[in-house]
């Protein structure tokens, strides 16, 4: 890891496990409307009953945060994790009827908390082009 990637896998692991850490007790319907919203990336996903899916959504985001954290993980690997997550969270904003404007791009009011996490995306592909 260089040093140069310390304060984009700090910011990031941190919120990823944090909002992992938040989402290990979520109520049924918490999950469901977690799981509603991944259906528009994942459709497959709908086969989980809630709860369940709700744990792996926790399971997984504090894993991916707890990766970019590690100092011993590869930067282009970590990236890579990030870009997958990250990946997703944006096609998600994108299919999900409501967030965006009539352009199809722009976020609505309700929209803008799930477009703001393209920050992470460019994160991500900042840890996988970069070369020593």
């Amino acid at each position: 890891m260089r040093v140069s990637h310390i304060p984009l896998r700090l910011v990031t692991g941190a919120f990823i496990l944090n909002a992992g850490l938040g989402k290990r007790h979520l109520d049924k319907d918490s999950a469901a409307g977690l799981q509603a919203m991944a259906t528009q990336v994942i459709p497959p996903a709908d086969r989980i009953p809630p709860e369940r899916f709700g744990k792996l959504l926790s399971y997984a985001e504090m894993t991916l945060g707890a990766t970019l954290l590690a100092p011993f993980v590869p930067s282009r690997l970590a990236g890579l994790g990030l870009g997958i997550f990250s990946g997703s969270l944006f096609t998600m904003y994108l299919r999900t009827p409501g967030m965006t404007q009539e352009d199809g791009i722009r976020p609505t009011a309700e929209g803008t908390a799930l477009a703001k996490d393209i920050w992470m995306l460019g994160i991500a592909v900042a840890l996988i082009l970069d070369r020593k």
